[in-house]
Order: structure tokens, then sequence, then C-alpha cells
């Protein structure tokens, strides 16, 4: 039944192999892989080739391209972002609120209001990018907010800061759906999660740049008659809006059109390279064949309807609720240890070096094992622990004591890029991956908003030994534990009743092992597809 010349012929990876190969494998032919006609793909790809055979060795010289000439361009701009993040809470440390007129209330106020922006515009950006181009879209909203960022030099009041901040949220918004979309259309499922997690993690190595960066450009008070954290913002602005420029004449818009601009004038791939870098996508995700195609009203109701999709934003929601406040407020939790402005600054900079590394390192076994539910609920069990910590101390303890206990929470293995990879696994079309993309990472921002009640007072925030406060945040990390081992059991159980099933059809001939429901492609991840 199965041609062992053509089984032969594999290429032994060390992945998980395609179930699309498998078909072809069981078929007997490669010539007879399905023309995934019927499920709504591009059949005009000159590119994918789906005979097209190829070694290990030469896959990985493409993938080696890609990881040293795009992938690093785009930790550039993911580090850029996290520096305006970062820098409004070396300014709150810096007596941002005292300068301006207003207490840490409005700070709280202009937190929420920017992660109810930051999140609408999260699935907005999304869509759009698939309209304009992720390769064009990037670079545009990385303009738009290095202007943005310059204009904090001119704030004077409250309603300048609110109005900043919102401007702030709307530009900022679309860039990392947009990223994900983007990054999406050069890299396999199962190579995604660990390049996402470098995303997350120079993310945090910018904010500790900027705090080393904020404990020296703060001193500049009253140079030039400006506050210190003014000359942060523009020096953070001045940078945003260079690279913004820059990687407009970089980013290429797929493999096939690297050629040009700040890319050189010789292409990236020649033309087997080109084929193989699609082929092997498509081979991956049958959907991508079509990866420029939009966004559908059929995409938006099967996003609505889909189980995993639900349980993941949750996941990410629940998850992540505690990060905001931490990420606001760390330089003047550390402050209020006994630690002067400028040395609290520089100390935010380990634990977040601590957290880009467990967090690679756990997103890696992660690819490398196939398993993300238990790495995912790892990271939330250290996150709790953490808490209870921070919790647990007496209010007497030393300042070293306490700033240990800070590290210990901030550098967790955060399991937010490993679930936005596990989630994109197991969506279908690609108008459901560009909905869930701009969908996760609002419901990563959403929770920002309870920032906004004024029952969180600036005393409770200030301080990591507010008790209402901690205790929320206990109870986050635990919720999010106890959903993320729910979930992980949960598709268990359905992923060993539908690999009976497609055994049980193989068996008797009907096909389908490689294309799920509606084209969705089948991994060896637990899938969600109900």
């Amino acid at each position: 039944m199965m041609s062992k010349n053509v089984t032969e012929s594999k290429r032994k990876s060390g992945e998980a192999t395609s179930d699309i190969l498998k078909l072809g494998s069981e078929l007997g032919h490669s010539d007879q892989l399905p023309r995934l006609t019927g499920y709504g793909f591009d059949e005009d790809n000159p590119s994918f080739v789906q005979d097209l055979d190829y070694t290990r060795e030469e896959e990985s010289k493409v993938i080696r391209i890609l990881d040293t000439r795009l992938f690093p361009w785009i930790l550039l701009t993911t580090f850029v972002l996290n520096m305006d993040r970062t820098n409004n809470s070396n300014a709150i440390s810096d007596s941002l609120p005292a300068d301006l007129g207003f207490n840490i209330n409005i700070v709280n106020t202009a937190t929420a209001i920017y992660s109810v922006l930051f999140s609408v515009f999260c699935l907005s950006g999304a869509v759009v990018a698939k309209i304009a181009g992720p390769g064009r879209w990037i670079p545009i909203l990385m303009f738009s907010w290095g202007l943005v960022t310059l204009s904090h030099a001119l704030i004077k009041d409250k309603a300048g800061y609110l109005t900043v901040r919102s401007f702030i949220a709307i530009t900022e918004g679309g860039v990392i759906p947009a990223t994900l979309v983007y990054l999406g259309g050069f890299y396999k499922s199962t190579e995604l999660a660990t390049r996402l997690a470098w995303f997350w993690g120079v993310q945090n190595i910018a904010s500790a740049v900027s705090g080393l960066m904020a404990s020296g450009l703060l001193q500049l008070r009253g140079v030039g008659g400006l506050f210190g954290w003014k000359w942060l913002f523009i020096v953070d602005g001045i940078i945003t809006v260079f690279v913004a420029i820059a990687t407009w004449f970089y980013l290429p818009r797929n493999v096939s059109r690297t050629k040009g601009g700040l890319r050189g004038w010789k292409p990236w791939f020649d033309e087997r390279q080109v084929q193989i870098a699609i082929t092997r996508i498509v081979r991956d995700d049958p959907a991508k064949r079509a990866y420029d195609s939009k966004v559908t009203w059929t995409d938006i109701k099967d996003s609505a309807t889909d189980f995993g999709f639900w349980m993941h934003l949750i996941i990410t929601a629940v998850g992540q609720t505690p990060t905001i406040p931490l990420g606001t407020y760390l330089p003047t939790v550390i402050q209020s240890f006994n630690f002067d402005v400028f040395v609290a600054n520089a100390l935010t900079a380990p634990p977040y070096i601590m957290l880009c590394i467990t967090m690679v390192l756990t997103v890696w076994h992660s690819d490398r094992t196939g398993e993300r539910g238990w790495h995912g609920a790892f990271g939330a069990a250290w996150f709790l622990v953490g808490w209870i910590l921070l919790r647990a101390l007496p209010s007497d303890s030393s300042r070293g004591v306490k700033y240990f206990a800070a590290c210990v929470v901030e550098s967790y293995p955060m399991n937010h890029p490993l679930n936005i990879a596990w989630m994109a696994e197991n969506m279908g079309t690609i108008g459901k991956k560009t909905i869930a993309s701009g969908s996760v990472i609002a419901a990563a921002n959403i929770y920002g908003s309870d920032l906004g009640k004024p029952n969180l007072s600036s005393r409770r925030l200030a301080r990591f030994q507010a008790r209402k406060y901690d205790q929320y945040c206990v109870f986050g990390s635990g919720i999010s534990l106890v959903v993320c081992t729910e979930v992980l059991l949960q598709v268990h159980e359905r992923t060993e009743r539908e690999a009976s099933i497609r055994a049980i059809r193989c068996g008797a001939g009907e096909g389908g092992a490689g294309v799920g429901k509606e084209g969705q492609p089948q991994h060896d991840f637990p899938i969600y597809d109900v």
C-alpha cells in the first residue's frame, strides 16, 4: 500500500513530519498529493512545487538565511517598541505625575485607556496588515508612534498626558499582530514558538536597556529647561523614527522579493531556495498556499464559535493579568525598597534579562519535545510561587530580600509566546490565523484597564506589600495555572479520541489524514477543532 521508495525519500528533519506528506506516502507517489482544490486555496503560486524533493541541509540553509537576515531586524523592531512601554514606567519613577500636577490615579486612568485602545487596535491592526501588507504596515506604525513618543516633550498637564498615551496605544496596537502575521509567512508552526520566545525575550532586554538608559538620562533634569523624563522620551523617539525609516527599506514582502533597498542588490535566495522556502511552509500548513488572502465574515464566524480559540484567549487574559501593573510600577516598587530613583531604574535590568533566558529555554524545550500545555503550566506555577513569596515576606524584611523576591516574580518563563504559537497551530484558514493574532494580543493587554478602577489606590500599586493587590495577583496566577492544566487534560483526551477516529478512517480507506475540516492542517500538537 505504501511506496517504500517514497517513504525513504522523506526528509529526516527530526521535526514532526507534515501530515500532508504522510498522505502522499500513503498514496504511493508524490505527484498524487492533494491539489487542495475545494478548500479555497490559491492554485496560482508558481513557487510552490508539490513534488519538490530537498534535503534537510538545504532546508537548514534557508532557515539560517531567515534567522540571520530577517529575524534580527524583527527583533530590532520589537526592541524599539518595548523601549517606549518601559520608559513610561521609568518616567513615573522620576516624578512625572508630580511634575505635571496630578497623582498616581491619573497614571492608572491613562494605563486603563491605553489598554483598551491598544486591544481594539490589535484587532484592526491584524486585519489592516493583511490589506496593506505587514512588511509595509509595521514601519508605518513605527514611524507614527515614534512621532507620538517625541510629543511627550510637549506635555504640560493631565489632558496632554492622557492624549499622548491614547495615541501611543493607537499607533502601537497593531504592530505585534502584524508581526505575527508576517513571521507566519516565513516559518513553520513548529519553528515559530522558539522565535516568538526570542521576540518577547528581546522586549525584556529592551526593558533592561531602557532602565539603564533611564538611570543616566533622568539625571539631565533641568538641562534645556526640561525634566529628565522628557529627555528620556526625546531620545527614544529619535531612535524609533530612525529605525522605522530603515525598516521601510529593509523588510521584504516575502521570500521571493528580497532584492533592493537596504537588503542589497543581490537576492537572499536563489530560485531553488525560494521554492524550498515556500513549499516547506505550505506542506506544514496547506492554508498558507494563499497567504495573502484577506479576512472574510466566514473567518470571523468560525473564530467566534471555536472552543479552542476562546480557551487560548482565557489563558492569555488571566495568565497575563499581573504583568501590566508589574511592568508599569517595577521601578517605583524597587524604589520603595529604599533605593534611590537612579539605582532603582538600573536594578530593573537583571530580572528582565533573566526573564528572557528562562522564557527562551522553556519554549525551546517545548519545541524540542512537541508539548505545549505542561510547559505553559510550569511558567504559571513559577509566577504563582513568586507572588506567594512576595506576599509572605514580613514588612521588615531587608531591601535585598525584597529585591530578590521581585526578581523571582519578574524572571518567570512567560508562557505568552508559547500560547500564541500553540494557538496558531490550531487555527485553520489564514483569515482565522489573522483574527487569532489580533485577538490574543488584545487579550494580553485588555486586563490593564482594571488599573483604572478607583479601588486600586496609589499606595497599593506602589508597594508589593499591598494586601489586596498581592491577593489579586496570586489569585490570577493561580487561575492561570488551573486553566492551563485543565485545558491540557481536556485537549489530551480529545486528541486521543480524534487519533483513534483518524486511524480507523485511514484503515477504511477514507483518507483525510492530511487535511482536516475546512482545510485545517493536522499537527502532532493538540488540535482544537469543534
